[in-house]
């Protein structure tokens, strides 16, 4: 038996973002506004074909397991089977049950990385995947549509990250690991991750050990993203115990992003890490297919294109890099924020498997630590010389002025002549990022813009700090109003 509510006129209006939907706990992450999701979500179901099954998974945010409790019985009120997790739960967790049996549709509460105030609903589509951008503005067409229906009835409660451990054991070589007897120290930012990689490297007999693996709602008052300055504690615990650690790792809010340090502590950017894990992926693991990269990610992974290896270059977002992962063979996928993916599990980021990549890289290097590893490959690939900057931009045409470059972009940029450009676009079809690369290798400038916020994002890569700073001095001054 279903309980029936009329649907009343809605005073907070809900606009999803291209994985979903996120918003202040509170004020826009309501019962009442999830309520409304969870019933548009039913209503795209009803009409589309395939099964109407769903999991539903949460995270450690306040209210997650109660809005996660309230999506799976109003999807069940509305004739759909839900499988909900029995406790918290990564992102990459929830969509590998979603994939692993053959369900429709995946909804996680979660915010990610984003600070505690916030709260927020993922959706993944039956391939263990971000929904694309078409699908999602479905659901968002169908909110209030339809009156409310809940019920328990088709809800079973099922352990998701039982399962999802075993898979990741298939994909990287334990024993190699094993045998190494490599010690990380693993920083889980009270997030989901808890202290699953932990569990999962002890249980095959790999050193490891955990901080804040307590999933907290408010992180320890930390931000839940795994960048350089919100990984004090773990940078101090490697500092404070030299020898004991050959690396750390950290994930964020909901385990899909990793942050790496080398045994001293030092921060590992997330462009060097992506460097050192393609080169592993197709040399190291020998997987075939092809590289897809961010736009704002080094051109140093194109000296890894081969007649046969394409290297992708995409619009920022994981979302496009799971578009050409179902696209095309593609061997590895990575993003500047940490999100990595690989052949064999899920066009999906997913931080415990990229830090166990990170484990095997190092395990079959021959190096102890992580330090020398890197090493290695600067003498091989050279320094990476990137730098990024967000800038405000008040002026009324922020949303034309990239159209505008990329209708008559400049013939040189710092001294250095233009050799193509290329444009990408948003979810509206508008030009909102315009990649200039310039004469000679591994020199860049990509300017994007937000859609919501008053900002300009700019990103370079060149030869040299000076290069970097010359070509984002130049992508400024592009920007200045006439």
């Amino acid at each position: 038996m279903s309980a029936e509510t009329s649907v009343t006129t809605p005073f907070v209006p809900i606009a999803f973002g291209t994985d979903g939907w996120r918003g202040l706990l509170d004020v826009d992450m309501t019962a009442a506004n999830v309520a409304r999701v969870a019933t548009a979500l039913a209503d795209y179901l009803r009409v589309s074909p395939g099964q109407r099954t769903a999991a539903v998974g949460y995270d450690g945010r306040r209210q997650s397991a109660e809005f996660a409790q309230l999506l799976a019985e109003i999807l069940s009120g509305n004739g759909i089977e839900v499988c909900l997790a029995d406790s918290i739960v990564t992102t990459p967790a929830l969509a590998y049950a979603v994939r692993s049996q053959g369900l429709q549709v995946g909804v996680m509460v979660t915010a990610s990385h984003n600070p505690a105030a916030y709260n927020g609903i993922k959706f993944k589509a039956s391939y263990g995947g971000p929904f694309l951008t078409e699908e999602t503005h479905r659901i968002e067409q169908l909110l209030d549509h339809s009156p409310r229906r809940q019920s328990r009835t088709n809800v079973q409660v099922l352990d998701f990250n039982a399962p999802y451990l075993t898979h990741l054991a298939t994909l990287v070589d334990l024993a190699a690991i094993r045998r190494a007897q490599l010690p990380v120290l693993i920083d889980s930012m009270h997030g989901a991750g808890q202290c699953l990689l932990e569990q999962l490297l002890r249980a095959h007999g790999c050193p490891a050990d955990t901080l804040a693996g307590e999933a907290r709602a408010d992180f320890g008052g930390r931000a839940a993203e795994p960048i350089e300055k919100n990984l004090t504690p773990l940078r101090d615990a490697l500092a404070a115990a030299p020898g004991r650690y050959v690396l750390g790792l950290a994930t964020d809010g909901d385990a899909d992003r990793l942050g790496v340090l080398l045994e001293t502590g030092e921060w590992l950017s997330a462009q060097e890490t992506i460097l050192l894990l393609a080169d592993f992926v197709v040399h190291g693991k020998g997987l075939g297919g092809d590289l897809v990269k961010t736009s704002s990610v080094t051109d140093k992974l194109l000296a890894l294109a081969t007649p046969t290896r394409r290297v992708h270059d995409v619009q920022v977002g994981f979302k496009y890099i799971c578009e050409a992962m179902l696209a095309h063979d593609v061997a590895f996928g990575a993003e500047e924020s940490g999100g990595y993916g690989l052949k064999g599990h899920l066009p999906e980021r997913d931080g415990l498997l990229s830090g166990l990549l990170v484990l095997e890289m190092l395990a079959l290097s021959g190096y102890r630590t992580l330090g020398k590893l890197v090493q290695a490959g600067r003498e091989r690939f050279g320094r990476i010389h990137y730098d990024r900057i967000d800038q405000e931009y008040h002026h009324p045409d922020r949303l034309t002025r990239l159209p505008a470059l990329h209708a008559t972009p400049p013939a040189q940029l710092a001294g250095w002549p233009v050799a193509d450009s290329a444009a990408f676009y948003s979810s509206r079809g508008v030009v909102n990022g315009l990649k200039l690369r310039l004469h000679g290798t591994t020199r860049w400038l990509l300017l994007r813009a937000s859609e919501t916020e008053p900002l300009m994002r700019l990103y370079a890569e060149g030869q040299s700090g000076a290069e970097v700073a010359a070509l984002l001095a130049a992508g400024q001054e592009l920007l200045r109003p006439a």
